[in-house]
């Protein structure tokens, strides 16, 4: 034998002693993409193929030899397709071990044989949902046979190969390519992790999706659980010393930094996640051209105008400082004038549900800039379940979508608010829906002017937006602070006067508050007294 003879016999080798050859697949898939080309390659290495429905069809008409799972079982597709699979020829085909000699007895007396590769995607149940099918529709785009093959297969992963998604097609073929048509024990058991978290993620969505088309009154489901899809691991989480990766769900339709695309910049950290979506979710709650920057999940400033330009300089004085290295979120077309002012300061990332061509021209300047669109914004009233863990479990809650009206306002004071001061306290209290407790904002003319967060004293709180508001005011060349004239929200009720005393002595003429304290007639005196209007409205933000 020659020595190029030799080198190709050794290339024909099965190097991993563990590969398992492939001699007969069964294929049933509802996404087709790639698998034509990824069936005719596997059948260049001598392997019948077993199939059913539609895919067979689609197999046949492209000119494979297909055997229908039928004829292999020797027992019909029955109830419009709902029984097919469901065969002992095929799970014990599947799950027998191969080095038992007890299954091997049970497969030559009940003559099956073996299954060596199944190639199996799932009916398109999330995207019948999404496509705004009746219930019963739904209902028959869940998957049985599907799930109870790849779970099968993915236990006996020892002896069967389990392919569940057309990017893995590539990986196997070339695998097959190295263990002359097996396929290595490594591989097999990456596939079946990719096959378990696929029907888990299957079963998941469906869960939810039921517990939706329930009674209002059925409540939590007594098991919960939740799902996402890798769609990117970060360089870092929060601090450099930890790892971090985002998932997205299935299916998912809010428009947000999670789905966004990302038209330029570097990558999108953790923290630039979490501080993008604080941001966009802000800017959704204003029907008015509205600009937030955003620090560490917090709003440095916020404003509503007639335009982006005008609402982003508004909000950029409220606190020139921190704004530096902030988050920008746009709930209209970014312009280019607008994206003119923004370039003059560092940002790190821009959020808008569109960017103008123009517009792009004028960032691809600052190109570390991370620039993402949405295509919309999401809707702030869309009741949604909000999920944060704790040591040993989760905490679950409705999100935050209350809104209050001019309508729903008790006024408690002698002084009735002004029109415009009516306007700005509902400019506030929205604000502070999104500012971490306790929360305090001042607001004039539909901008924010002070914003103090994260304080465990609301008065703390008060006193450090009162002096954001003067830090502003030097750095514009004022002589007045900021929040003089302004009005004041507090996210949760004044449970002492101290509060709304320190607002006052800010400059503020009006005040919008939950109310519900014990001293909430204490704390109406006090404004009073400094003839303040207020009003309250029986809802609280707390955001922890």
């Amino acid at each position: 034998m020659s020595a190029e003879s030799t080198a190709k016999a050794a290339d024909k080798t099965i190097r991993d002693p563990n590969a398992v050859k492939i001699k007969r697949v069964l294929v049933s898939a509802s996404n087709k993409n790639g698998l034509e080309d990824f069936i005719r390659k596997l059948a260049g290495y001598d392997v019948e193929i077993l199939s059913t429905g539609g895919t067979a069809k689609m197999l046949k008409d492209a000119g494979l030899h297909v055997k229908d799972v039928s004829d292999h079982t020797g027992f019909p597709e029955i109830m419009d397709g709902r029984v097919k699979t469901l065969h002992p020829k095929i799970h014990g085909g599947i799950l027998a071990r191969r080095d038992d000699e007890a299954h091997k007895k049970a497969m030559d007396e009940n003559d099956i044989t073996d299954i060596d590769m199944v190639i199996i995607n799932l009916y398109p149940f999330t995207e019948t949902v999404n496509s705004g099918a009746d219930f019963d529709t739904c209902i028959e785009n869940i998957d049985i046979g599907g799930p109870a093959m790849i779970r099968a297969a993915a236990k006996n992963h020892s002896f069967v190969t389990v392919v569940t998604d057309p990017q893995d097609y590539e990986k196997v073929l070339k695998d097959m390519e190295t263990n002359d048509g097996a396929v290595s024990g490594k591989l097999r058991k990456q596939l079946a992790v990719t096959a378990f978290s696929l029907t888990a993620t299957y079963d998941s969505n469906i869960a939810g999706w039921f517990v939706t088309q329930m009674d209002k009154n059925f409540g939590y489901p007594r098991r919960i659980s939740f799902s996402g899809n890798l769609k990117q691991e970060l360089r870092y989480g929060e601090n450099p010393h930890q790892t971090a990766a985002l998932y997205t769900f299935d299916g998912a339709t809010r428009p947000g930094a999670a789905s966004a695309t990302q038209i330029q910049g570097k990558e999108l950290s953790y923290n630039n996640l979490n501080d993008t979506d604080a941001a966009f979710e802000l800017v959704a709650e204003f029907e008015e051209p509205t600009v937030a920057i955003i620090k560490h999940a917090n709003p440095c400033g916020v404003a509503s105008a007639e335009n982006t330009l005008d609402a982003y300089n508004k909000a950029f004085a409220c606190d020139p400082v921190s704004a530096f290295g902030g988050i920008i979120a746009l709930n209209r077309t970014l312009t280019k004038e607008t994206a003119e002012a923004i370039i003059k300061k560092f940002c790190e990332v821009i959020i808008a549900p569109d960017i103008a061509a123009d517009a792009m021209e004028v960032l691809a300047a600052k190109k570390n800039v991370r620039v993402l669109t949405t295509g919309e914004l999401p809707d702030p009233q869309k009741k949604r379940r909000m999920v944060t863990r704790v040591a040993g479990g989760l905490l679950v809650q409705d999100s935050d979508f209350g809104h209050i009206t001019e309508e729903e306002l008790k006024v408690v004071t002698d002084r009735e608010p002004t029109k415009q001061e009516i306007e700005d306290m509902l400019f506030a209290f929205r604000v502070a829906k999104h500012v971490k407790s306790n929360a305090i904002v001042y607001a004039k003319d539909g901008a924010t002017v002070g914003v103090g967060a994260g304080q465990m004293s609301r008065v703390d709180s008060a006193r450090i937006a009162a002096w954001k508001s003067e830090e502003a005011a030097k750095e514009l060349g004022l002589e007045e602070p900021l929040a003089k004239g302004s009005v004041v929200a507090s996210d949760a009720f004044f449970p002492f006067a101290d509060g709304l005393i320190s607002a006052a002595e800010a400059g503020v003429t009006a005040v919008i508050q939950p109310g519900g304290s014990i001293r909430d007639e204490e704390v109406i005196e006090a404004a009073n007294e400094r003839g303040l209007a207020m009003v309250m409205t029986g809802m609280r933000h707390f955001r922890h």
